[in-house]
């Protein structure tokens, strides 16, 4: 019987095998939670069940007249339960939402009551996938016993070969085609051709059973007992590596399937090396003893590696251009990276198992040790994992974890060498192991500052260097860092920032502190009378210290993934003094999906508050499933304030989870805490619009909001861009599907948007558009006037512009004022022109260049001032003695202008038509603002079909027809086949 069919089945059979660890990992994470207990409990199931199925196998194989066909039934019944997996999955765990958890009655009861239903929907099948290696490697060691050892190595090495490849094969291809369900049906449907194949060659094979010795050598549970602590230091190696690779690669979801492909690889070559030797070695186990100090010796030296990896990612960062092919290069570069920590180490890992097998074989353990090895194996990947997680990285760190996996594998090799070697072998290697272990823990230190620098975001590590490290710590799920820079003090979270605060009374506030301090102040500003609070995320913690302000509070509970991030941002105290302070505070260490599922409580305000939607784990929050499950945790007339991010993401990925939050919320309304933040608030009933007053009589939320230059209510109104009603066409308009726990557009995409460096910042241009576009679509919207006493905005250009256009039409309105330093020099230069042309009517007949200047006096001032206090302007230029000598088609641009001061729909329609019909010689800028002026008319006058055709006759002769200004329009005026024009528009 050829051995190389098999091979090649095995290889699609480990491909298959590892869809599934990776699929039912995210299913059950979306109902467990993404807590480290919850991670171990993932893991300990999954390999639980398969150390069960090898042990059974080790005991029952010996039995089976035929592996093989065994082997092919295995694979059929994991190929069936595959296809079923997904509508089993969504029956039980709504029951258990609906049913069980809220039963359970308790924390650890309704944790338990979880583990059930995990065990119930992947035990099983875990349990058949741990009995197909040794079913497979029985199989083909009866068929060439003289061969044992080189079959089970080369089934280890094709099997590990095929997981790496449908790591990387399901994460960045078939989840994104097929979404989760599809992918486990690709996986079942490989399953039942593997098992057809399998069948069919496996039929007629009889072969003898490799018997076991009546006398069982006392080397034997050695050598398992080498099998579970090998193991369990590859698995605190693995950990170890992803968490600190994370601080070079990104911890996004892609770059952890990176991280596990490499690893896998590293396995795969190990056992395609010991194939032969497996065999032509005079003792495997002393093969072995070499092989286990050289895999520590290559875990320690990942040390200085690790160190020179963020100078090679700099490196790559500063050449690769922000492009697609950047981020292929850039996932291709950061696999390189992780191979070179990884791979000799895990090089040497690969050849273990073989090793010990064929040790095992060799002493007369018959084909049951293939099974027992692979167990005890597996049980000490389970004993390695909770270790790193549980006790490893919280109580060593980084570097004590990875040192003490290889101290295990170090005892082992020293071990095995006393046993099967000589002792003064053993005496000169004890010795050299001692030395190097003793200089890499006292000679070598992780560099904090390399490691908060970000390089994989920003390609530097420059600023980094001289920043002063406050606080550093491996917690269970991430590290996490407080550094301090000159500009402000920094969280950061595996090398990513995850809010700064200037401590400096007197400093400049930066974005991250006006979006924390608005995401808890806005919200009460709605609703004033909010009194039980959940906040997801604490960040810095200043978000639930501005919550605490508020007199009319009764208790804010802020749900933290991760204790060493509470521990942190204690650092920020005083400025965040209520969070930790306020006995109406509590912080609870827990996954918020497993927290609010596990807690049968509601709150009259949810807010949502997690870190960037590219962190892996993340993008679950952003989800139309965790927006169902959200929704009914709130009180009747509740509220859910979710931030979202617009940098390094584009628009299309906003739209996607505004659909998800949309289609179980009826009622949105979205602020824009920043140029780069949205906070949007949904719920059952509509949005209590406009802001309250009120929200500054509470001296300490006024504090908090004058200490990020929020003065008055009208500050709080500009930050409005709209309604469901308003904003929904727009999101509609870039055709993507809801945001989906089983089709995670946003995981999918979000890394790769942050290398590329997109931005959605043009969704809050709309606040800035030269028409006042936002104000015409949604009449009711307040108009309260910001508060002018300062000149910089800090981070809101919208106030900015607000600031200036009263300072424009103070100019125009009266004499000559001294010019602040904050007006830009052009729009000093248009008002003057506009001034001298059109109020003392200097020529302006025939020097028509002012009519260019008069365009942007218009877009700087119409737009943000109220109709009374534009129409002085505009009514002294149009009734002033030079109008009547202009030519009438300037007339006609005076008219728009007045006629969008005033927001008259009707001429705004008719006057922008008439200039884009008769005007030849428009310029782009001059095209747009007319198109856009004629636009809003026609939709604020219910006029769709006459929008639609200015715009298909106009879009091919302006830059900007998809930016999200004509989108809305567009949308509005029409919105069947919105979607579609777009695309057909943005293909051509």
């Amino acid at each position: 019987m050829s051995r190389g069919a098999f091979y090649v089945l095995f290889t699609a059979s480990g491909f298959a095998g590892l869809i599934y660890e990776s699929i039912w990992t995210q299913y059950l994470k979306l109902f467990l939670g993404h807590a480290a207990y919850a991670q171990s409990l993932v893991l300990a199931v999954f390999m639980g069940g398969m150390a069960a199925g090898a042990a059974f196998c080790a005991r029952r194989s010996a039995r089976l007249a035929n592996p093989l066909a065994a082997y092919a039934l295995v694979e059929a019944v994991v190929g069936l339960a595959a296809l079923a997996f997904h509508p089993a999955f969504v029956a039980l765990t709504d029951w258990s939402y609906a049913s069980l958890l809220p039963a359970a009655g308790g924390e650890w009861l309704a944790l338990a009551a979880k583990l059930g239903v995990a065990c119930l929907l992947i035990l099983p099948q875990s349990v058949l996938l741990g009995m197909t290696f040794p079913l497979m490697s029985a199989g083909l060691a009866r068929a060439h016993p003289a061969a044992a050892g080189e079959s089970v190595a080369m089934l280890y090495f094709t099997n590990s070969l095929g997981a790496a490849a449908g790591v990387l094969v399901s994460g960045f291809v078939l989840i994104a085609w097929a979404g989760l369900p599809g992918t486990l049906h690709t996986a079942g449907a490989l399953n039942l051709l593997i098992a057809a194949a399998v069948w069919l060659l496996a039929r007629p094979a009889r072969h003898a059973v490799l018997e076991k010795s009546p006398h069982r050598e006392p080397t034997a549970n050695l050598l398992l007992a080498v099998a579970f602590f090998t193991g369990l230091a590859s698995f605190v190696y693995e950990i170890s590596w992803i968490r600190m690779l994370s601080l070079v690669l990104g911890a996004s979801t892609h770059s952890f399937e990176l991280m596990l492909s490499t690893f896998i690889l590293g396995l795969a070559l190990g056992g395609l090396a010991v194939r032969r030797r497996a065999v032509a070695a005079a003792d495997p186990a002393r093969a072995l003893a070499w092989v286990q100090l050289a895999m520590a010796l290559a875990a320690l030296a990942t040390l200085p590696l690790y160190d020179l990896s963020f100078s090679m990612m700099e490196g790559l960062m500063g050449g690769l251009a922000r492009s697609e092919t950047g981020y292929l290069l850039f996932n291709v570069a950061g696999a390189a990276i992780a191979a070179l920590v990884m791979l000799p180490a895990t090089f040497c890992a690969g050849m273990t198992l073989p090793l010990l097998t064929a040790a095992l074989l060799r002493r007369g353990a018959g084909e049951a040790a293939i099974g027992q090895v692979y167990a005890a194996n597996t049980l000490g990947a389970i004993a390695g994992v909770v270790f790193a997680v549980h006790a490893g990285l919280p109580l060593l760190g980084l570097k004590g974890t990875l040192i003490a996996g290889s101290l295990v594998d170090a005892a082992l090799g020293l071990l095995l060498l006393a046993s099967f070697s000589s002792r003064k072998a053993f005496s000169y290697v004890a010795v050299g192991c001692a030395a190097v272990f003793l200089a890499a823990t006292l000679g070598f230190e992780l560099d904090a500052n390399k490691m908060t620098a970000g390089v994989f975001r920003h390609g530097e590590l420059a600023a980094s260097r001289e920043a002063e490290v406050l606080f550093k710590k491996d917690g269970k799920t991430a590290t996490v860092h407080l550094v301090k820079y000159p500009e402000a003090t920094s969280l950061r979270t595996n090398g990513k920032s995850d809010g700064s605060i200037n401590l400096d009374p007197a400093g400049e506030r930066g974005s991250d502190e006006i979006t924390m301090v608005l995401t808890g102040a806005l919200p009460l500003a709605l609703a004033p009378g909010t009194k039980s609070v959940a906040v997801i995320g604490i960040g810095t913690g200043l978000t639930t210290h501005t919550l605490l302000q508020s007199l009319s509070i009764e208790r804010v509970e802020t749900v933290e993934i991760e204790a060493a991030m509470a521990e942190a941002s204690r650092r920020f105290s005083p400025r965040n003094g209520g969070a930790f302070a306020d006995p109406r505070s509590s912080i609870l260490i827990d996954d918020a999906k497993s927290f609010f599922s596990t807690h049968a409580r509601r709150y009259d305000l949810i807010i949502s508050e997690p870190s960037n939607p590219w962190v892996s784990g993340v993008a679950s929050l952003f989800t139309r499933e965790f927006y169902r499950r959200i929704r009914a945790h709130l009180n009747p007339g509740g509220l859910l304030v979710q931030w979202f991010q617009l940098y390094e993401i584009d628009a299309s990925l906003v739209a996607t989870v505004m659909r998800a939050l949309g289609e179980e919320f009826p009622h949105y309304a979205v602020f824009a805490a920043s140029d780069h933040d949205l906070l949007i608030v949904a719920g059952d009933s509509p949005v209590p619009l406009p802001a309250q007053a009120e929200v500054f009589e509470h001296p300490g939320l006024a504090k908090e909001l004058w200490t990020v230059h929020i003065l008055s209510v009208g500050d709080l109104d500009a930050r409005y861009l709209g309604g469901r009603s308003t904003l929904e066409p727009l999101f509609a308009s870039y055709g993507m599907p809801a945001n989906s726990d089983y089709a995670p557009v946003l995981d999918l995409n979000a890394a790769r948007h942050r290398f590329t460096e997109r931005s959605a910042g043009e969704v809050v241009g709309l606040l800035n558009a030269g028409v006042p576009v936002l104000e015409m679509l949604e009449a009711s919207r307040s108009k309260r006037a910001v508060n002018p006493l300062f000149r910089g905005a800090y981070a809101f250009e919208r106030i900015e512009n607000a600031r200036l256009a009263w300072y424009g039409r103070n100019f125009l309105a009266g004499p000559r004022i001294p010019v602040p330093e904050a007006v830009p020099t052009q729009l000093q230069k248009d008002l003057e022109l506009v001034k001298l042309r059109l109020m003392e009517c200097r020529d302006p007949r025939e020097l028509d260049v002012w009519l260019h200047s008069a365009i942007r006096v218009a877009q700087a001032l119409n737009p943000y001032l109220a109709p009374d206090d534009l129409a002085p302007i505009w009514s002294r230029i149009a009734s002033g003695w030079c109008f009547a000598s202009l030519h009438e088609f300037q007339q006609r641009w005076i008219a728009l202008f007045r006629a969008v001061a005033a927001r008259d729909a009707a001429r705004m329609a008719a006057l922008g038509s008439q200039l884009l019909d008769t005007q030849t010689e428009l310029g782009i800028d001059a095209r747009e603002y007319l198109l856009m002026a004629a636009m809003t008319g026609y939709v604020a006058r219910g006029e769709g079909r006459a929008a639609v055709e200015l715009w298909r006759k106009q879009r091919d002769h302006i830059r900007g027809a998809a930016s999200p200004a004509f989108r809305l329009l567009r949308c509005h005026a029409e919105r069947g086949g919105c979607a579609e024009d777009f695309r057909a528009y943005a293909e051509r």
